[in-house]
């Protein structure tokens, strides 16, 4: 199947329970909606889990990195860029998670400052929420943290899609912060290192067009 112009995608209800915060009548900037979700308290210290872009471009200030995982998710490029992979009129795929019994998704844990969330829900305004969660560590160790989540009420949210059609959008698609392309790169060649072979990233991959550019 080749790429081709008008192949769409289908929204399909995936995450579940959510807080009162998210009654609120969500545009595709979610940064209002982060400052209320999460009171810090006296922690001077939490941990964030990336399992996208925040493992291959921690452009923020951060206390420690390590790999880590968290359970009963799946990585999933079903979350629209209009603000970094692609635009408005022609919005990139980017990665959310999507619930599944039994599934472990593996990443990159930053131990951060509380303040750095002003940059970073800034950086993940696009539909994506921060939810509390629980980090496994590879000496097996745990810790409560948190994760930014894109659920399929959010406006930039554009579903499920066979992976040709995903990887032909994604291959399409350029913003701000590059080459939709090589976002998926970049976080399959991340992935790799840290020795986690995400099925559904390398199907992408292996359905991506010849690159045409020089």
């Amino acid at each position: 199947m080749q790429c081709r112009e008008g192949q769409g995608t289908g929204p399909e209800n995936l995450l579940p329970e959510k807080s009162l915060t998210d009654t609120i009548a969500m545009d595709i900037d979610t940064t209002a909606v982060n400052r209320l979700r999460h009171r810090f308290g006296e922690h001077d210290q939490v941990w964030l889990f990336g399992y996208g872009s925040l493992i291959f471009k921690a452009d923020f200030t951060y206390l420690e990195r390590k790999p880590a995982s968290i359970r009963g998710h799946v990585r999933r490029f079903w979350q629209g860029s209009h603000d970094h992979r692609g635009t408005p009129e022609s919005p990139g795929r980017v990665v959310t998670l999507a619930p599944q019994a039994g599934a472990t998704c593996s990443g990159m844990a930053y131990l951060i400052r509380p303040d750095v969330f002003d940059y970073l829900d800034h950086r993940e305004k696009n539909g994506y929420l921060r939810f509390s969660t629980t980090l496994t560590f590879d000496d097996g160790t745990h810790a409560p943290g948190l994760v930014y989540i894109a659920d399929p009420d959010n406006a930039a949210y554009l579903g499920p899609a066979a992976d040709v059609i995903i990887a032909c959008q994604i291959a399409a698609a350029s913003g701000p912060s590059g080459r939709n392309r090589d976002y998926l790169t970049e976080l399959a060649d991340a992935l790799d290192a840290l020795g986690d072979v995400d099925p559904h990233v390398q199907a992408l991959v292996a359905c991506l067009p010849p690159d045409s550019s020089p």
